[in-house]
């Protein structure tokens, strides 16, 4: 678990359990990806490895940089949302900040329910000496526009698709009840408080919520949440239009508004199974749903590799490259905040 709070007088250097932790963290991210692998290589050698392979070879590295530069465009145009979202908060910090904390956040995206994202709120909290509870909001809402962005896109490629994927309408009034539930302090207040009363544990942590949600009252302007879902739509629209561009290189006919209800529909399903990243879930809908949509498995399980090759674990790789830098700055700035 992260330590949001930081106290201070923590020094730079790593204590015992950090350490620990964060070899467990670096253990279970190794882990997920040999277990995906695993599952992955099952369903090649049941199709044929020559075919599988065949799939593979099909996608040139010029092609591949295409993939990660539709990817690259939905991070950076979240990293703007994340500004956006900061300023609107009152939060004193620069783009080149915010930015370095959101991407530098992605490392810790395979954690359990991803709660390891809340590392941003720490280099916040040391470079600002903002609390939990002025900077929760921030994450709330981020999280939110991300799930409303791909709940409204995977009900307009619903709506222009002939593919029926079941269960994908819950999913879509979830995502939508959800991020509404989520920035709105009254439903938040609630939500807390029915969640204590009904788990029965957790006290500290409901209370910060509900003291947490009056921050919100900064974002209940329309146009600011106008523009973030609209940033989050063309984000992960951009991710959807790359699936669909590997289905194509790859020989699979798949109509553009399927290929990006398949994406976000698995991305969803596999975030709701509570795996860190919608590890495992995400790839066996990906797979299946291709497979009710006519792809043979020689196709749908090299594609389902590379997209989430280009996806989450170019984020994670994008994460893990600004961690180190996002970690030192931070403590840097802390001290100096001290000092001052």
């Amino acid at each position: 678990m992260i330590d949001v709070n930081d106290p201070p007088g923590r020094t730079p250097t790593a204590t015992a359990p950090e350490a620990s932790r964060r070899w467990r963290d670096i253990a279970l991210l190794g882990g997920l990806f040999v277990l995906v692998l695993a599952g992955l290589a099952g369903l090649a050698a049941a199709t044929g490895w020559e075919e599988t392979l065949a799939g593979l070879s099909r996608i040139s590295l010029a092609e591949l940089g295409i993939l990660l530069a539709l990817s690259l465009v939905n991070y950076l145009l979240r990293a703007v949302r994340w500004h956006l979202f900061a300023r609107k908060l009152g939060l004193p910090t620069s783009f080149t900040q915010d930015a370095r904390h959101f991407l530098g956040g992605f490392a810790m995206s395979v954690t359990p329910g991803r709660v390891g994202e809340l590392i941003r709120m720490r280099w916040l909290r040391r470079e600002t000496g903002w609390s939990f509870e002025r900077t929760a909001p921030l994450v709330l809402v981020d999280r939110a526009s991300d799930l409303a962005a791909m709940g409204l896109l995977l009900a307009v490629a619903l709506a222009f698709s002939t593919t029926g994927i079941g269960g994908a309408i819950p999913v879509v009034l979830l995502a939508l009840g959800a991020a509404f539930v989520a920035t709105r302090p009254r439903l938040l207040r609630l939500a807390a408080t029915l969640g204590h009363r009904l788990l029965g544990l957790g006290a500290r942590l409901f209370a910060r919520v509900r003291r947490a949600s009056h921050a919100l009252e900064a974002f209940q302007d329309p146009t600011v949440m106008v523009a973030a879902i609209c940033l989050g739509l063309i984000g992960w629209a951009a991710e959807g239009y790359a699936f669909w561009l590997l289905l194509d290189w790859m020989g699979a006919e798949t109509g553009i508004a399927a290929a990006m209800a398949i994406f976000l529909f698995a991305t969803l399903a596999g975030g709701l199974t509570g795996a860190p990243g919608g590890v495992g879930g995400a790839e066996a809908a990906m797979v299946a749903l291709l497979t009710l949509e006519g792809v043979p498995l020689e196709i749908s399980v090299p594609a389902t590799l590379i997209i989430r090759v280009t996806t989450l674990w170019f984020a994670i790789g994008i994460g893990l490259a600004i961690f180190p830098m996002a970690e030192r700055l931070s403590q840097r700035k802390k001290h100096v905040l001290e000092a001052g």
